[in-house]
């Protein structure tokens, strides 16, 4: 019987992939993930045998990963950021509890999107925050909203996943609005594209001109909380230290 690591490679990048990240990458024998993050990888480890595939299959990527695992191989299953922050661990781990099998598997963490932006802006996340997706592919968008006005009437830095796609135009727009209702339109707000990989690009903003920059589904949006500020082109989030 072979192994399972769910790998969370951070952005992309190999400065950006922890050591023990890699370490597992390279003692696999197959690595399996979505075609993006697979092109992102590849290059880095050019013996290595990649499966592939598609969005909106990763029940039956898990189920392949543990069937190969069955057969002896030891697989990597990797995920962009951190692999158990909206990765493959949960799933994995729920795919081979329910198949009754006693193949051991490692969950390897890696540079979340949350970090990876928040570096790029300078230091937003110092106190409490939250991390919200506005995908409503799993969570339905009533408990979304509930979660951003709970986040936002507590005061937490709020850091927005998968803000925007086609079908999803709104919800960023919506999300603002209901943190207007406690945060002052000046708010520092931070943008960030492919945080961490060579197309990143990043602007701070307040809440008011929020909606005058490019957001989609590659972007992580950080909205500052009533102590946040923007100094010298850098977003900072007191912790409460005495400077």
């Amino acid at each position: 019987m072979g192994r399972i690591f769910v790998v969370g490679m951070g952005p992309g990048g190999l400065l950006d992939m922890t050591p023990r990240a890699r370490k597992a990458i390279e003692d696999a024998n197959l690595v399996v993930g979505y075609n993006t993050y697979i092109n992102l990888i590849q290059d880095y480890f050019p013996d290595k045998q990649f499966i592939r595939s598609g969005m909106t299959r990763e029940v039956e990527r898990c189920r392949l990963v543990l069937e190969k695992a069955l057969e002896g191989y030891n697989v990597a299953l990797v995920s962009s950021g951190d692999s158990g922050i909206y990765g493959m661990a949960g799933i994995m781990l729920e795919v081979v509890n329910k198949s009754g099998s006693v193949v051991d598997v490692e969950v390897i963490p890696g540079i979340t999107a949350a970090s990876a932006a928040a570096a790029v802006l300078g230091a937003p996340l110092m106190h409490d925050f939250a991390v919200i997706s506005l995908s409503d592919l799993m969570t339905p968008w009533e408990l979304i909203c509930k979660r951003i006005e709970c986040a936002a009437q507590g005061d937490f830095v709020i850091c927005l996943y998968n803000p925007k796609s086609k079908n999803r135009s709104d919800y960023i727009n919506i999300a603002r609005e209901i943190v207007l209702k406690y945060r002052d339109s000046k708010t520092p707000v931070g943008i960030v594209r492919n945080a961490g990989r060579p197309d990143q690009a990043s602007v701070i903003t307040t809440l008011e001109d929020m909606p005058d920059n490019e957001i989609d589904m590659f972007t992580v949006v950080l909205i500052g909380n009533s102590q946040t500020y923007t100094e010298n082109g850098r977003m900072i989030t007191p912790r409460g230290y005495d400077v």
